[in-house]
């Protein structure tokens, strides 16, 4: 989906979903803000980042006005009227679910213009407050190179698309429980199920030759964790037989959609579920393909080990993505950094923690492809 963050002034209008996705996510983000208990200052100083203008600008406005409905009030900078990206629909009544302290303020980040391209809107103040946050939020986008946002904000807002916020990762420090990541999940992908093998269907040979380095067996159950349309299916059926069982399960519903309607499933063998709460007997499988999983979990080394949970001692887990690790960074416009979790140094001890042994780390520059085995009695 293209990145919208750039498009012209005026070029947007939202759709009704598009307003209510705006607003689920205002709704969350009021929600994560700390009670006095996690930060006791008589103020929460919230930074939003983010080198896409109208990115900033668009977010900082709703949650400022989300801010001020709650009765907090809040600082936020103002471009021109010449310069102001799309209005965006009235933010609607969002009552948080925890207390917030008696003050708020909301600043832009570096990237909001500068005084003389500002105006200040009755009972604001132009450009950041002194003092540093307490809360960054992070406005990640597909051009603008954010990539050490991941190190230093609390929240990550994916704004790859301008009228489809979702919140990718929220740090374990604000205490927010993990009910937000199944909803932000399929916000994701929902809207992305109909096109993405129109998009990535040309991974069906890396997909094969994954499955034959995993290598599940004759007879062998096998689960596809994350397995989005289905595209590693066909390959795992026909390497396990009729005598094995392959299941393939995704949080999201529309994925598995296109799964069935492609044929890449008999019925019963797909499951909606989370990856981090895997309706499996412990135990009972061979053989686990994660492709495009890991990064996305916001609690690694747990995920890792739920999927330990569910596989034999001696079984085999494999960790995969089409493309190699320098690919993807630089498909989203961003730099590798040596403390990734896919990082040959970093993937190996969360294996580890987690009951795997590493096998084999291979990052080349047409695919991802890390093999473990399942370590324990």
């Amino acid at each position: 989906m293209p990145d919208q963050g750039a498009l012209p002034t005026g070029a947007r209008e939202l759709t009704a979903a598009q307003a209510r996705r705006w607003d689920e996510v205002l709704g969350l983000l009021m929600a994560m803000l700390p009670a006095p208990a996690v930060l006791p200052a008589p103020a929460v100083r919230i930074r939003v980042e983010g080198r896409a203008i109208e990115a900033v600008e668009a977010m900082a406005e709703r949650l400022g006005a989300a801010l001020d409905t709650a009765g907090r009030p809040c600082t936020r900078a103002h471009h021109t009227t010449a310069d102001r990206p799309p209005a965006l629909p009235p933010t609607a009544s969002l009552a948080p679910t925890a207390p917030l302290p008696a003050t708020a303020t909301l600043t832009t980040a570096a990237s909001a213009p500068s005084a003389a391209g500002t105006t200040t809107a009755p009972g604001t103040t132009d450009g950041p407050t002194d003092g540093p946050a307490d809360l960054v939020i992070g406005l990640r986008t597909r051009s603008t190179g954010d990539d050490d946002l991941d190190g230093r904000a609390d929240v990550i807002v994916d704004l790859h698309d301008l009228t489809w916020p979702v919140i990718r990762r929220v740090a374990d420090r604000l205490g927010v429980t993990d009910t937000w990541h199944v909803s932000e999940s399929r916000a994701f992908f929902a809207i992305r199920a109909t096109t993405w093998d129109s998009r990535f269907g040309d991974d069906a040979a890396a997909y094969a030759a994954a499955v034959a380095d995993l290598a599940p067996g004759a007879g062998a159950v096998v689960v596809d964790v994350g397995c989005g349309t289905g595209r590693a299916l066909p390959p795992l059926r026909a390497a396990v037989g009729p005598a094995g069982v392959v299941l393939g399960l995704d949080v999201t519903p529309q994925m598995l959609e296109v799964a069935r309607d492609q044929g890449r499933a008999r019925p019963g063998e797909l499951l909606l579920g989370d990856a981090r709460r895997l309706p499996l007997a412990s135990g009972r499988v061979d053989a686990v393909f994660a492709a495009g999983l890991v990064h996305h979990l916001p609690d690694i080394r747990a995920g890792l080990a739920e999927l330990a949970r569910v596989c034999r001692p001696g079984g085999r887990l494999a960790i995969f993505h089409p493309s190699g690790r320098a690919a993807l960074a630089a498909r989203h416009g961003r730099t590798l950094r040596p403390d990734e979790p896919l990082a040959p140094g970093r993937l190996g001890p969360l294996l580890a923690a987690a009951g795997w042994r590493l096998d084999r780390h291979d990052d080349a520059s047409h695919r991802f492809l890390a093999l473990a085995s399942r370590t324990g009695d």
